[in-house]
Order: C-alpha cells, then sequence, then structure tokens
C-alpha cells in the first residue's frame, strides 16, 4: 500500500474526509504533528507528501516554530519529485518554500462556502468550476517561473498552483465537511451558521474532494 506522509498543524484542521477517501483506494496515511512535539524530518517518510492547513501564517515561525522544517521537507519534496499538495496553510507554505510570496489578502478573507475556476485541468484537478470550502485571510501573491496557476476564485488570481510535475498548492479545503467549518467558527467566535452552505452543499463538496483523492492515489502509485 502506498503511504503518504502528513504535516498537520492543530488539531482542529486534520485530513478530514481525506481520512476515509486514502485508505479506501489504497494510500495508508501517516501524520505528524509538530504542535505535540513531534519532529518533522528533512525528507518525505513514505511515496507522497500532504502538508494540511492551520491558523498561523505562512511567516509565523515564532508561533510555530516548526515551519521552517516544513518549508525545507516541502523544498525536498520539489526537488525530488515527491507528489505533494499543500491545503490552504500548506499551499502558501509550498509556495515560500518554491521561491513565491504571501501576505495578508487584499481583497479580505475568503470564508466559508466558495468556487474556484480551474480554466485548463491537469492530472490532479479537471476543468471546470468547482465548489470547495475556503477559509484564510492570506494569500499567495506570487509563484516563481517554475510554477503555473490552475485555479482562481473572484477575489483571488491564485487559488491552485503547481510546482513543477508534482507539487500542488491548494489554497481552499478539500477535507473539510461541516463539522469542521463549525469548528472553526466557533474557535474564531463566528456564527456556527457560517456551517450551513457547506453542509447544504455537502455532496458536490464530497464529490469533488474524493476526485482529487482519486487523481492524487493515481498520480502515487504510476
Amino acid at each position: 500500500m502506498a503511504r503518504v506522509h502528513v504535516i498537520q498543524h492543530t488539531a482542529t484542521e486534520g485530513l478530514g474526509q481525506l481520512a476515509q477517501w486514502l485508505p479506501s483506494i489504497g494510500v495508508d496515511v501517516h501524520p505528524t504533528h509538530p504542535y505535540l512535539g513531534n519532529r518533522v524530518p528533512p525528507s518525505v517518510e513514505g511515496d507522497a507528501l500532504i502538508v494540511l492547513g492551520g491558523p498561523m501564517g505562512a511567516y509565523d515561525d515564532e508561533v510555530a516554530p516548526w515551519l521552517p522544517s516544513v518549508r525545507a521537507l516541502l523544498l525536498s519534496a520539489i526537488d525530488d519529485g515527491v507528489p505533494t499538495i499543500g491545503i490552504c496553510l500548506g499551499a502558501q507554505l509550498l509556495a515560500v518554500a518554491a521561491g513565491g510570496t504571501v501576505a495578508r489578502g487584499q481583497a479580505g478573507p475568503e470564508i466559508g462556502l466558495g468556487e474556484v475556476t480551474v480554466p485548463v485541468g491537469d492530472d490532479l484537478l479537471a476543468a471546470g468550476v468547482m465548489p470547495v470550502v475556503q477559509w484564510h485571510y492570506d494569500s499567495v501573491t506570487s509563484l516563481p517561473d517554475t510554477a503555473e496557476v490552475l485555479g482562481f476564485s473572484e477575489l483571488y488570481p491564485i487559488q491552485a498552483f503547481r510546482v513543477g510535475e508534482v507539487a500542488w498548492g491548494l489554497q481552499f479545503h478539500i477535507e473539510a465537511d461541516a463539522d469542521m467549518v463549525r469548528t472553526w467558527a466557533v474557535d474564531e467566535a463566528m456564527e456556527p451558521s457560517l456551517a450551513d452552505p457547506v453542509a447544504l452543499a455537502s455532496g458536490r463538496l464530497s464529490e469533488t474532494g474524493e476526485q482529487i483523492a482519486r487523481r492524487f492515489a493515481a498520480i502515487i502509485t504510476g
């Protein structure tokens, strides 16, 4: 069974539905929890890498002192051609590791149910308009020449990108369900009702997320 190394930054932003989808399609998940003191290795321990989201920023090394090690791990994955997905903060860390930049989003936060347009699909993302869960305040503002922008939203031009051949950054969440969104809202003293549109769109969200998970599994297994 293929093995995916997962970096999780906080207890409330775990694998979500990916914890069900990936094992069901032959991919074993092995999380590292640096916020609990787990060591982040210098290279990927497995066949692929997923870096999840978190409330900290991509440069918040004082808040999360493991972030330099995560950026180094992502750069190692890029250099070694290891299939990689960065989700939300993970996407921002991937961009910075590759030589891009991240800043506070000038158009304001994207919170809750949203849409991302992918003009031309690739191995991971199908072309079209995807329903997604958004929860970010910062945004990727530039990418290196080795990267290609794949998707955009109404507010932000870089919502999905690929660095090299097999490393993808997704500013949105493919793993989140309504319960996760409700937890994030409560943690940030927002209305739990932000989760209601996510619950109503759960079927379409799950279809999109599982399709991406299956495509990633196919990339890992060759």
